[in-house]
């Protein structure tokens, strides 16, 4: 199994490839009962930039390191593609459903890291 960090950074990678927006790391590990480790959420423009961020996360971790998610849901309507890692879990949203779910709010007491966008 890769390490967790490791993983997490090809997600970010990958979401970078595809110029993701607002991307936030939430580090669970410290919070007892956290459903995984890390959550990691971004953002895109319209259906067809979630969509084409959440198949750059998909084959980049697949080609650099080896890993492919368990599962993923979402691909149909490209509002909120969640991929499941195992102890990762990604979102990737369109704005709108970003802010009505506010994840990071909701997680707001686990260490989070913001990372500047991509031009």
């Amino acid at each position: 199994m890769k390490e967790n960090e490791q993983i997490v950074e090809k997600i970010v990678e990958g979401i970078q490839e595809r110029k993701g927006k607002r991307i936030v790391i939430v580090n669970l590990n410290k919070l007892k009962d956290a459903p995984c480790s890390y959550f990691v959420i971004c953002e895109g423009d319209s259906n067809i930039h979630v969509n084409a961020i959440a198949l750059s996360i998909k084959d980049w971790v697949s080609e650099q390191i080896k890993v492919k998610p368990y599962a993923n849901d979402g691909f149909e309507n490209k509002e909120w593609i969640a991929m499941d890692y195992g102890q990762i879990i990604v979102h990737v949203f369109q704005r709108p459903y970003r802010a009505f779910y506010n994840l990071e709010h909701l997680w707001a007491d686990a260490e989070l890291t913001k990372l500047a966008d991509v031009l």
